[in-house]
């Protein structure tokens, strides 16, 4: 039945990595303007969502190197992100023609980060590193 709705395991997986990255978009809009950025950091680093990060990036890799049944998982892997940043770049103040770049940089940022804690588990180094990135934010 599975193989039916999603053609393959890498199909299935990537169904299951999008839902997740959809709720953390949903997540992302529903904070308020006050610690977005910090709230939605710690949100991402729950120790409960490592598993889901690991996978996260086994299938980026799978999917850049062309493996069979992963190509969808790149589709949206960047750009439905881009809007739900853009508007928490707004509650920090940023320009509107600043926003794009600004909001691939601090996906960059947050996906290499995370890359870091599910490689190398030291929280307290990605957050200290998070912390001054954010800080350019809330201490313009």
């Amino acid at each position: 039945m599975l193989i039916y709705h999603f053609d393959s395991k890498e199909g299935l997986l990537t169904a299951v990595a999008r839902e997740v990255e959809a709720r953390q978009r949903a997540a992302l809009a529903g904070l308020g303007p006050a610690d977005a950025g910090r709230e939605f950091w710690r949100r991402l680093t729950d120790e409960s969502l490592r598993a889901n990060e690991k996978l996260f990036f086994q299938l980026y890799g799978r999917a850049l190197g062309g493996t069979p049944g992963t190509a969808d998982f790149l589709d949206g892997v960047v750009e439905d992100w881009l809007g739900p940043i853009e508007a928490l770049l707004a509650r920090y103040g940023v320009p509107e023609a600043d926003r794009p770049a600004h909001a691939r940089l601090g996906l960059a940022v947050a996906r290499g980060l995370l890359l870091d804690l599910v490689t190398t588990g030291d929280r307290a180094a990605v957050d200290a590193a998070m912390d001054q990135f954010l800080a350019r934010y809330e201490n313009p």
